[in-house]
Parts: structure tokens; C-alpha cells; sequence
């Protein structure tokens, strides 16, 4: 009897763990996060801001930036390029903005879903502006931000070296498809190709001061 009040814990949490597995998996890519939001835009934003942490976390630090602007942030934290492109149809086309601005390729360098070479970083990209196009919606791409490391992943020990990489591909791709390239790494970095300190709390993310330098990046090429 002692025996099964000692397994009887362990198997619940191992259920209740399971439990919140299948609901991660029941929504990987996390239509579920704007949905309701993308049913109350009774108006068509000017642009869409599609992106992971960097771009969720811009919305937090200065809403006023899209509603002012008529924009509509659609980042979520943690995601790759991967889950973008799924749920760009839901998150962005359905939305029939002016502009799509996308800034994604961290959490696949950081291996947020395990390794994914660049040259399929760059087809997911590549895939968002093809289907952006083919819905007369003008794709705007930007570089990946500066980073020299992740602090949830140590193990990735050449950060700066694929975002640069990353972004020497973004730009030729750009340049010939005649795309607009927004260059927030060559603004932002320090000597260490990295983040600096009044710019971020974790050298990832970015704080109000440097949404602000992005801001008056960004803004020249939604007009």
C-alpha cells in the first residue's frame, strides 16, 4: 500500500505534464495569441510588425507607436522563423495591411526549437515575402539585432557570427528583389558585434532607449 501513495505523486505530475504538452502542441505555432484581436481590427493596419520577443516586447515599452501609427505588432516571444511562417496567413494577410515588417531569425540562431541551418532561416523568410507579394502586400525586412550571446542558451557560442552571417543573406536578397532592407544591426552594435549595455538589460532585447533608435529607423520606410 505504502508503495502505490508513493508512485500515485509521480504519476500525476507526470500527467499534468503531459497535459500541458498536448496543449502546447495543440497550438505550436500560437494562433490562439491574436486571434481575437485579429477579429476586432475593423480597419486595416498601415503595417503589421511580425517577429518574435523583440518585436512583442516593443509593443510593451511604447504602444503608442502603433496605435499612433496604425500599426499592429503581431511578435511572439520565444517563436522562429518556422512558426511565423505558419501563422503568417492568420497574422498577417488576413489583416490586408500596406506593409508587412518582418525582423525574425534570433530564436532560430539561439536553437529555440533545435538547430536549423541559415540557408532555411533565409527559405522562411524568403517564403513570407513571396506570400506577402502574391497578396499585394509590401514585405520590408530587417536586419537581426545584435546579439554575442543568449542567456538560455550558453551552449551557442557563435552568435554574433551567424546574426552577421544571417544578415549578409537577408541584404543580398533584399537588394535583389529590390525589397527594403532596414539595417538595425549596423545602428545598434557595439565593437563586440554585440548589444550594448544602455540598450539592453540581457543583450537581447531591447529597452525604450533603443526601441526609440529603431523607431526613427523604421519609420522612413513606411511612408
Amino acid at each position: 500500500m505504502k508503495a502505490m501513495y508513493l508512485i500515485s505523486p509521480a504519476l500525476f505530475l507526470m500527467a499534468v505534464a503531459g497535459a500541458g504538452a498536448q496543449d502546447q502542441m495543440r497550438d505550436w505555432a500560437q494562433f490562439g495569441r491574436y486571434a481575437q484581436a485579429n477579429e476586432e481590427t475593423a480597419v486595416s493596419p498601415k503595417a503589421v510588425f511580425m517577429g518574435d520577443s523583440i518585436t512583442d516586447g516593443w509593443d510593451d515599452n511604447d504602444p503608442g507607436f502603433f496605435t499612433d501609427n496604425g500599426f499592429a505588432c503581431r511578435g511572439i516571444s520565444g517563436q522562429t522563423t518556422s512558426e511565423m511562417l505558419v501563422r503568417f496567413r492568420q497574422d498577417v494577410i488576413d489583416l490586408h495591411p500596406r506593409y508587412v515588417v518582418i525582423l525574425a531569425g534570433t530564436n532560430d540562431i539561439a536553437m529555440n526549437n533545435g538547430y536549423i541551418a541559415l540557408d532555411n532561416v533565409m527559405d522562411n523568410l524568403i517564403s513570407m515575402c513571396e506570400l506577402a507579394k502574391a497578396n499585394r502586400i509590401r514585405p520590408v525586412l530587417c536586419s537581426v539585432t545584435p546579439s554575442t550571446g543568449f542567456g538560455w542558451r550558453p551552449e551557442v557560442k557563435d552568435a554574433a557570427e551567424k546574426i552577421t552571417a544571417l544578415n549578409s543573406m537577408i541584404r543580398a536578397y533584399a537588394e535583389s528583389e529590390r525589397i527594403p532592407y532596414v539595417d538595425y544591426h549596423s545602428a545598434l552594435k557595439d565593437s563586440r558585434d554585440g548589444l550594448p549595455a544602455g540598450y539592453s538589460g540581457d543583450g537581447v532585447h531591447p529597452n525604450a532607449e533603443c526601441y526609440k533608435v529603431m523607431e526613427g529607423i523604421v519609420l522612413d520606410y513606411l511612408k
